[in-house]
């Protein structure tokens, strides 16, 4: 059908929503759609045909796809209430008017940090002189961008702090452009370092300049070519065109998608690359080193291509490293390397019962935050391996970014928790002192709800935990609004967090769920490996029977639960709803990954691989993503529950073809009985350095939707 045709008759559809007008009129609310054409395009994937009738949505500048977004954007809009929406983006934008910040960088006397003071739409980096010294703004990427689509990715220091290399990303790519700035003449120096992702820099001693990792410029090189990421040498004030290569991962064909990350030992001797196997398998890495001063090559250090390798930080030539190898929770140990083989090795810190999420050395000891039942826990062990004290915590919390280095005295780290916005705090080594570094306020008073912590059981008999948020004297009676998120992917813990968007969800009576799935790194890698590849279905298993629960307990009943989820948590959902769609009062499914059959033929995707597995190639990888791929999961005339799929346009991480396809398929299925809209944002990506402004209209559409078709007022 002709596009210009579809939108004069998304003009003259009716879209009838109310509870209050489908009982007036005695009859099933009927939703139509914006059409789209189909085509024949049909994969054969080891003798069986796979039809994509909608392989022309994956062409994000078309005219047919621009035509399509419009209407659906138009037909979202259409269906959200403005008052309700207007409500509640006044009532985010008041929770969002609070001061965040990082945890700060020490680099000589100078501390760098960056905070948001509330409704800026991106953080700013500050400097200050001395633990109690005044802050001075010195980058603020809101200059840079006239609609604040402009965002730090990467923030690196000099040894002393004179000169700050940073990356800015421009509307929510993940490609980065380094600048360096000096820091007392606030001078930039004339170059920009692009083609970076994720980019790790490593700064000489003598400020001469850093090691770095990026890409290279996909206008010049193949297909193949643009996946190599390699280490170079840039010295300021240079060209970066003129930047010396220093490493190449020398196993391309058996590892072709490596990743990156040069780090300089703090006593200035040795140069240490961690070498990742894969995106979809952080856990899986090489460690290789050399001395900095000497003409020598690298040194692979590890032969195991399988296990986790962090480096830590050295004394002397013994290098300490937080390793999963024979410790699936993780285990610390050292190496000499002058005397590297595996038989010498020594155990410093050995495997307990929880599972290691971070670790520091800071002031000669091992500060390790340990997952606890999917909360953190903090403890400092001396250098031969005995415990010196656990830091107690004010309540079950998460411990992340943490700051310092090994000769530093002083360890930052943000606290973090379902109910109170994020404070820096600050341990002093020789004071055996934690106190509060940065505290912000914010509008809301916790004391007036409570979270806890459950277990329940999945399919195969797996205790499950799982935290509820919610207000105080909750009734049981099964009508609460209940909206569970869960991710289960790529070794990431769901610890506590504060979510000031979440905060409407609770004043308004809803209840909030957080399903701890396999998938991630709760219980440590066994609980990773039993959600990935062929035990996929596990992590679906889990989170139904997560909804499940809900509904059991009372908390709930299967018309006002929604599931949310993004990214792999947006494959979660939508396999979750494909699978089990009368379970579902709703759907929030955010830059999701759902055409698994060919997801690893876009950006980034081929990284993937070792969490998903590639259809293409292995013919019993086909057999269990097909049986669970959302796109290839939906059936014709089904009831789907009110489902908002949320995209971007420029996302170059998970492509929105993925939620554009998803989208079309079910609306051209579906029964009509719920609505099923589509939401594509303009100049964002993939979520990271979005707008604040950008943010808080999303979720203002989200709650708008979940409040319409839950009834809340």
């Amino acid at each position: 059908m002709n596009f210009t045709k579809n939108l004069i008759v998304l003009c003259v559809l009716v879209l009838i929503t109310g509870c209050q007008s489908a009982q007036q009129n005695n009859e099933q609310t009927k939703y139509s759609y914006p059409s789209a054409k189909t085509t024949d395009i049909v994969d054969i994937y080891h003798g069986t045909k796979i039809p994509d009738p909608y392989r022309w949505l994956e062409d994000p500048n078309s005219q047919e796809t621009t035509e399509w977004v419009e209407a659906q954007n138009k037909l979202t809009k259409s269906f959200i209430n403005p008052e309700t929406k207007e409500k509640i983006r006044a009532r985010l934008t008041e929770l969002w008017n609070y001061p965040r910040y990082t945890s700060p960088m020490k680099r000589g006397s100078r501390y760098f940090f960056t905070k948001n003071d509330g409704l800026k739409n991106q953080p700013i980096v500050y400097m200050q002189k001395g633990i109690d010294g005044p802050s001075t703004p010195i980058i603020d990427p809101n200059t840079l961008s006239e609609d604040g689509t402009a965002a730090l990715s990467t923030i690196e220091p000099s040894k002393d702090g004179s000169l700050i290399a940073y990356g800015i990303s421009y509307k929510g790519s993940d490609w980065q452009e380094i600048k360096i700035l000096n820091t007392d003449s606030a001078q930039h120096h004339p170059e920009t370092i692009k083609w970076c992702k994720f980019a790790t820099i490593a700064w000489l001693a003598d400020n001469s300049g850093f090691y770095y990792d990026r890409f290279p410029d996909p206008a010049s090189a193949s297909k193949e070519q643009q996946k190599i990421n390699r280490v170079y040498f840039h010295q300021v004030g240079t060209d970066p065109s003129k930047d010396k290569l220093v490493f190449e991962h020398p196993d391309s064909e058996k590892f072709p998608h490596v990743n990156l990350s040069p780090f300089i030992t703090s006593d200035e001797k040795y140069l240490v690359l961690w070498v990742g196997l894969g995106l979809g398998s952080w856990n899986t890495n090489r460690v290789y080193y050399k001395e900095l001063k000497s003409g020598q090559e690298f040194i692979h250090l590890i032969n195991h291509d399988e296990p986790e390798y962090l480096f830590l930080g050295n004394i002397g030539t013994t290098f300490y490293l937080k390793t999963t190898l024979k410790a699936p929770r993780g285990r610390i140990i050292a190496i000499d390397i002058n005397d590297p083989a595996e038989s010498k090795w020594k155990e410093i810190i050995p495997q307990v019962e929880d599972t290691i999420n971070s670790v520091i050395m800071a002031n000669n000891k091992f500060s390790i935050v340990y997952n606890h039942h999917a909360h953190n826990i903090m403890k400092i062990y001396n250098p031969d391996g005995n415990l010196g004290k656990e830091v107690k915590m004010p309540t079950i919390c998460s411990i992340d970014t943490l700051s310092s280095s090994p000769n530093d005295t002083e360890l930052f780290f943000k606290f973090d928790s379902f109910l109170s916005p994020p404070s820096i705090y600050r341990y002093d080594f020789t004071k055996d002192q934690l106190t509060v570094f940065m505290e912000p306020s914010i509008k809301f008073d916790s004391s007036k709800y409570e979270a806890n912590q459950i277990f329940y059981t999945s399919k195969d008999g797996t205790k499950i935990p799982m935290f509820l948020i919610h207000k105080k004297g909750l009734k049981l009676n099964g009508t609460n609004p209940t909206l569970l998120y869960g991710y289960g992917g790529f070794n990431v813990s769901l610890t506590p967090y504060f979510s000031n968007s979440r905060l409407v969800w609770l004043e308004n009576g809803g209840v909030f769920a957080l399903a701890n799935i396999r998938g991630g790194s709760e219980y440590g890698e066994a609980w990773h490996q039993a959600g990935i590849l062929d035990k996929k279905q596990n992590v679906f298993d889990d989170f139904i029977a997560a909804a499940e629960w809900l509904i059991s307990n009372k908390y709930t009943n299967s018309k006002k639960i929604a599931i949310l989820g993004g990214s792999n948590g947006g494959l979660l959902v939508a396999a979750c709803m494909t699978q089990r769609p009368e379970l579902f009062g709703a759907v929030i499914c955010m830059v999701p990954v759902i055409d698994m059959l060919r997801y690893h033929k876009f950006t980034v995707g081929y990284y993937w691989i070792p969490e998903y597995g590639n259809a293409e190639e292995k013919p019993e990888h086909f057999q269990f993503l097909v049986k669970y791929s959302p796109l290839h999961n939906v059936k014709k005339e089904t009831t789907y529950p009110p489902t908002l799929v949320i995209t971007a346009d420029t996302d170059d991480r998970v492509v929105p073809s993925h939620a554009k396809k998803f989208a079309a398929t079910l609306q051209a299925n579906d029964n009509g009985t719920n609505p099923i809209l589509v939401r594509i944002e303009t100049k964002a990506g993939h979520g990271g350095g979005k707008p604040t402004t950008k943010v808080i209209d999303e979720f203002s559409d989200v709650y708008a939707f979940l409040f319409k078709v839950f009834g809340v007022k």
